[in-house]
This record gives structure tokens, sequence and C-alpha cells, in this order.
């Protein structure tokens, strides 16, 4: 019996990337349709073989045609492999009668949970997840008045699903928008007290409505949506409602 021997070339492959990750990972609205590129290496060839792996285990593949030579190839991450945590991609290519030749790895972090818990569809742009805002109780009856012109107001935000380090989370102050800094991993579990400076209120004015909400944006991109919008009365005539 003849025995054809296995060829063994040795070529240089770049390391697969993923354009839906951010500077940290992928996000759920990532994880839908994951795509994974791979950049054309100089001996690329028709009858090539990729083959993507997923956390070590088989994801895809694609066998290159005469028009696939030179481009980027595009392979797709079934939603089913997908888990939250730390994750390695890599493939590898075979050539006809050739051994695999494997890629450098990419790491990544996947998070599919989002601050809040799971958006429900139908919500619009509110999330029942997230808690309004409060204040104290008698900012809560009474509102804001001239002193919160003059000291500003302290408001808490209630600790929500799923919320972790490094979430970022904006304030919406009537038309106005307030970026907090990043949560810690200190702050995870715990309510946010927020000092609203006197500038703030005094920017928006008198409103017997002020509509004061807030929405999460973790580090990976999941978006929360907004929470339920507190209404609060604001009014700098001393003779509506009690000085507090």
């Amino acid at each position: 019996m003849i025995h054809t021997p296995v060829m063994t070339q040795s070529f240089k492959l770049m390391a697969p990337y993923l354009p839906q990750s951010n500077k940290h990972g992928i996000g759920a609205l990532a994880a839908a349709d994951l795509q994974v590129h791979i950049d054309p290496w100089p001996e690329m060839d028709c009858g090539d073989l990729i083959e993507l792996f997923w956390g070590g285990c088989y994801a895809a593949s694609k066998l290159l045609s005469e028009s696939d030579i030179g481009h980027t190839s595009v392979l797709h991450v079934p939603e089913s492999f997908l888990r939250s945590g730390k994750v390695k991609t890599y493939y590898r290519v075979t050539k006809i009668g050739s051994e695999p030749i494997k890629s450098p790895g990419a790491k990544l972090w996947v998070k599919l949970e989002t601050p809040g818990g799971q958006l429900v569809s139908g919500e619009g742009d509110e999330n029942q997840g997230l808690a309004p805002v409060t204040f104290a109780e008698l900012v809560m009856h009474d509102g804001l008045t001239a002193r919160h012109f003059d000291e500003g107001v302290q408001l808490t935000l209630d600790a929500y699903p799923n919320m972790d380090a490094y979430d970022e989370i904006t304030l919406r102050w009537g038309d106005l928008r307030l970026d907090l800094p990043p949560l810690t991993q200190d702050d995870v579990g715990r309510p946010i007290v927020v000092e609203i400076p006197a500038e703030l209120v005094r920017e928006t004015g008198d409103d017997p409505h002020l509509e004061v909400s807030y929405c999460v944006i973790d580090r990976v991109g999941n978006n929360s949506r907004w929470a339920p919008a507190r209404l609060i009365k604001v009014s700098t005539d001393v003779t509506d409602g009690a000085e507090v």
C-alpha cells in the first residue's frame, strides 16, 4: 500500500477579532448576531478550510472559494454558544493535504445580563426593574423650594438587578443630563446617594412636574433603558408649600 505523506506548512495567522465588541467585551445586543472576523493571510488559497473555535468548542467553518481570496472572512457564533464570563476564541486553517495551522487566540468578556433585569418588549423606553429615584420624605411631599436653589438636594437610587462594577449611570433631571462616576465593586448591592448641585436645580427653574429618572450602561454596552420617572414639584414661591 502506498502512503501519501501529509504536507506540513508554516504560515502566520492573525488573531480573530469581533467588531461588535467594545473595549470590555460583548453584550446582549451583539450576541444575537455575533460575528468573528478573520484577516486574510498571504498564502490564502481556494480550498482552504477555516474552522472557528469558541471556548474550546468547534463553532463554525468556512471553505474558501476564489472570491474569498484576499478578503476578510466572517464567521458567525451561534447564540446558543454564548455564556456570561471570560472566553477565548481562535481559528485554524487547513490547506489541502496539510496539517492545520492554529491562530493566536482573542480573549474577551461576555455579559448577557442587562442592568435592571431582563427587558420586556412592549414597555417602550421604561424598565420596571429599576426603582424610581427617591428623595427625603419632606421633599417627596412638598417638592423643592427656594432653599434647594441655593443648597442643592440629595436623592437616592436603589440597588438594582445585575448591578456591577463599572456600570455608568446617567441621571435625567428634566431636560438636563448628569453623568455619575462609574460604580466600583464597593458600590454593588448598595443604594447610590447622589448630590444634585444647586446650579442644576436653578437651571431647570420652577416646574410643577419635574421628571427625574436614570438609565444604566454596563461595561459591555448593555443599556437598561430609563427607570420609571419620579415627578417632583419645584417652586421658588415661599408661600407655596413648606420650606424643607
